[in-house]
């Protein structure tokens, strides 16, 4: 990691393609976030949502402690603290949110519903970043909240019904679409390493209150592993931006529903969890809808 908190990458790696390049790192984010997953769910018994949420942004504070410490002031230094808080305390409840329902459904379940922030983006840029949204970005979004509904079957009465884990990991969707939309209006002055050390410092703070109330001392291994929790949700998330910088946007998304396979996978030799046909109709709409939009907007910028 370079002093600005930027990941550095192996010489060797470079003289790959850019794509291939970026492949690697999005398939390192998917596995990543597949054992962040299992983590979450495996200790879910014992530590609520919002305590694991605490662990998991001590951890990814403490990561980034000697970039800030380093960079100093700099680190923080911002024209809008006004953006920064919302993004945060919106981001720390769709963390929750999440955590919530990675505890309390299939993992491949909630997996496939926490795509649908790429659907809530073209509402989303619509009406709050003004963007000119095209009839068939649209129709696309309504094709994958189509196959939501086809996820969870509204008084279907069946394992996947309609129930609050289900509409957790939709709300931060929402939440993290918003959290999205909002870096997207910060870039525009502000690095990356900015954004992600007030997103970390003040999600810290944020989720003090929730794991207040859930508190409970955990066990040296267990603290061990929600330590590894946190690190590796913070690796996951560098890799991903990382795999998204260098390879084209076009080509790196559709290497990033490689974590459905690792989820069910997962789940399955695990937990004995395995998706319903429902699920598997469900998360194939939600991605062709999705993958086409993010190809959209590649082509899109690409003109422009």
């Amino acid at each position: 990691m370079s002093d600005d908190g930027i990941i550095v990458e192996p010489q060797a790696e470079r003289r790959l393609t850019p794509n291939v390049r970026g492949a690697l790192w999005m398939l390192a984010s998917a596995l990543g976030f597949t054992v962040m997953t299992t983590l979450i769910k495996f200790l879910g018994d014992d530590y609520p949502a919002a305590l694991q949420t605490f662990y998991r942004q001590a951890a990814g504070f403490a990561v980034l402690l000697p970039v800030i410490l380093r960079l100093r002031g700099a680190a923080y230094a911002t024209t809008r603290p006004g953006i920064l808080f919302f993004r945060s305390a919106a981001g720390t409840m769709a963390m929750i949110l999440s955590f919530y329902a990675f505890q309390k459904m299939p993992l491949a379940d909630a997996n496939a519903l926490s795509f649908t922030r790429t659907l809530w983006l073209v509402p989303l840029a619509a009406f709050v970043v003004r963007e000119k949204i095209g009839a068939l970005r649209i129709a696309a979004a309504v094709v994958g909240f189509a196959g939501v509904l086809l996820m969870i079957r509204p008084g279907a009465g069946g394992e996947f019904a309609v129930g609050v884990p289900a509409m957790a990991m939709l709300a931060a969707s929402f939440l993290f679409a918003l959290t999205i939309t909002g870096m997207k209006v910060m870039t525009r002055d502000h690095s990356p390493t900015v954004l992600l050390v007030w997103a970390m410092t003040l999600g810290l703070i944020f989720s003090i209150p929730g794991a207040v109330m859930s508190w409970r001392w955990p066990e040296p291994v267990d603290l061990l592993l929600l330590c590894l929790m946190g690190v590796i949700g913070t690796a996951t998330q560098a890799c991903y931006i990382k795999g998204m910088q260098i390879g084209d946007a076009a080509a790196m998304a559709p290497i990033d529903y490689v974590r459905l396979v690792f989820t069910a996978a997962a789940g399955f030799v695990l937990f004995h969890e395995a998706p319903t046909a429902w699920t598997v109709a469900g998360a194939g709409v939600v991605v062709a809808s999705t993958m086409f939009i993010t190809w959209r907007e590649y082509q899109l910028a690409k003109r422009t």
